[in-house]
């Protein structure tokens, strides 16, 4: 079998799991999130944190919740990291730096997961299960919670609430997060990945000397790591390491992982809004540019040049040989599609379009699928964009889902899409004009630029993923990486919340002759157009300065 339809095979076998679940996972949380019935379980956790999962809360209640439980989780990971020389079932891990317990603490908390060390040499057993993997699932349930928010704010009418943070956070960790990461975890425990507590030992004679390899608990925290589109490895070659990805099996089941609760809370959205076309809409669009990006890629890797690259039989440079150039792409475009930055091969070795095809995909604003919730609130800013174009060109006030977008909306949506922008080209600008942060950069030319300006793609999208070949341990990149991390994840934050306020506070608008169809082919297509468009517009010069430029040569 030919490489190219092996990898067409993988490509159809992934759609075809993911159709199976999109139905009864999507129906699932939406009886999750509008259930008014709490697990005593749950209850336990309301009382402890002191917490009434019953009140209601409009925008600005919500969004201090969501600050307030973020806040604390910084703090708390990051004395978790200065203390980790004292902390027990840590042996031989010594505390981490200040500028990198700061990053790191920041980095999971914002679902980022960058990492700018070496996992199996720097954190130890008590960091990462008691501090990172809880992260894991508690980040991507405050974007699950976040996106649900905004779900209401088009399905209630003349209230401004938007549903309960707290209930929202519990639930979306305890009923979805936590049962499917114990089934992923079993099945990649069976598909060879390790899973016990064991200290660093050495092993084997390599090169005249011996090599260290430490155990952990790899495989519950592959699956929330995959599931919750968190992507921070326990090893610092991430889903590269056998221990990690063990099989070509495995390879395809994280991806599966990745893209599954992105996908399926199309159908939440769907069924909570009260049509399910709507929703289909959406899932349509996702989907045209995740295939399509994946077709890119996987030409971009094939169709290489050169009679070395011939020979090997593809780019396979920082590739693993038992996924190949097929299950490296797709797992590329995956990752970088949505938040998760989990890697199974170098992006860097990649070649010049293929590493701008990643690029490109964390600079849509990782909507296709995206993040766990964060994937389906920022679609449903590029349809509120969407619809005011459609306005503008018939000369109607737009509307979508029943509501009015006005001044106020679009002030809202347009603030959100310039948030991450502005922050991956002002710190991409700003480390090419000082003097030392170049010094980090491996390669010079385009290749060098690419790496910078993939590192703050990375941060401000909260993808976590790198291009390699940075030196990011330094205190300008661990500074402004975490700045770009925070103000990347909560500022739009800030203007999804209040747009679902405002849209709560609305009456409905009744669907007239003129009302723009957003359940049709033709929405989807200018959805489509509308997010490739916008962000070619604005990433263009510098995609040109980097791998354009690396590619074309």
């Amino acid at each position: 079998m030919g490489s190219v339809l092996a990898s067409v095979l993988q490509l159809l076998a992934l759609i075809g799991a993911l159709a199976l679940v999109h139905a009864p996972a999507g129906s699932y949380m939406a009886k999750v999130y509008t259930s008014r019935r709490h697990l005593r379980a749950e209850r336990w956790v309301y009382r402890a944190i002191g917490a009434d999962p019953d009140t209601e809360m409009r925008w600005p209640a919500y969004l201090r919740a969501v600050l307030a439980f973020s806040l604390a989780g910084v703090l708390l990971l990051y004395l978790l990291q200065r203390l980790q020389g004292v902390l027990p079932g840590s042996p031989a891990f010594s505390s981490v730096n200040p500028a990198q317990s700061f990053n790191t603490a920041v980095s999971f908390v914002t679902n980022t997961n960058w990492q700018s060390y070496y996992g199996e040499q720097t954190m130890g057993h008590v960091v990462q299960t008691a501090g990172l993997a809880v992260q894991n699932f508690v980040s991507a349930a405050v974007g699950m919670a976040v996106a649900v928010a905004l779900v209401r704010g088009f399905a209630r009418s003349r209230s401004g609430e938007l549903g309960n943070f707290w209930a929202d956070l519990v639930r979306g960790t305890l009923r979805v997060l936590l049962p499917a990461a114990v089934l992923g975890a079993l099945v990649l425990v069976a598909s060879g990945a390790i899973q016990n507590f064991s200290g660093i030992h050495e092993v084997g004679q390599f090169m005249g000397g011996t090599q260290q390899w430490n155990g952990g608990a790899v495989a519950s925290q592959e699956a929330i790591k995959e599931l919750g589109t968190n992507g921070g490895g326990y090893f610092n070659a991430n889903s590269a390491h056998p221990f990690e990805n063990p099989t070509p099996f495995t390879n395809l089941f994280e991806i599966f992982l990745i893209l599954v609760i992105p996908f399926s809370l199309t159908r939440t959205f769907g069924l909570m809004v009260g049509s399910v076309r709507q929703g289909h809409a959406i899932l349509a669009t996702m989907a045209t540019v995740w295939v399509g990006f994946t077709a890119l890629m996987m030409w971009a890797e094939f169709t290489h040049h050169g009679p070395a690259l011939q020979a090997a039989g593809g780019a396979m440079e920082g590739k693993e040989v038992r996924f190949g150039v097929g299950g490296s792409a797709l797992f590329a475009v995956s990752t970088t599609l949505t938040s998760t930055g989990a890697v199974d091969s170098f992006h860097s070795s990649f070649t010049g379009l293929g590493g701008g095809i990643t690029m490109l995909g964390m600079m849509l604003g990782e909507i296709a699928p995206g993040g766990t919730g964060s994937g389906l609130y920022g679609m449903l800013i590029m349809a509120v964009i969407a619809v005011f174009i459609a306005g503008l060109m018939v000369g109607r006030t737009p509307e979508y889902l029943g509501r009015k977008i006005g001044a106020r909306e679009m002030k809202l949506a347009a603030c959100y899409i310039l948030v991450t922008p502005a922050l991956v080209l002002v710190f991409t600008a700003a480390s090419m004009a000082l003097p030392t942060p170049p010094h980090s950069m491996l390669n010079p030319g385009a290749h060098g630029f690419s790496e910078v300006l993939y590192a703050f793609t990375s941060a401000a999208n909260n993808n976590g993923s790198a291009f390699a070949g940075l030196n990011a341990d330094t205190a300008w990149f661990d500074t402004t990486t975490g700045l770009a991390m925070l103000l990347g994840r909560f500022l739009p934050m800030v203007f999804v919340l209040a747009l679902a306020g405002s849209l709560a506070a609305q009456r409905p608008v009744p669907v007239g002759a003129g009302t723009l169809r957003t359940e049709k082919p033709l929405f989807a297509g200018l959805l489509v157009g509308a997010i490739l468009i916008i962000t070619g517009l604005t990433y263009f010069p510098a995609l040109a300065l980097g791998p354009l430029a690396e590619g074309l040569a």
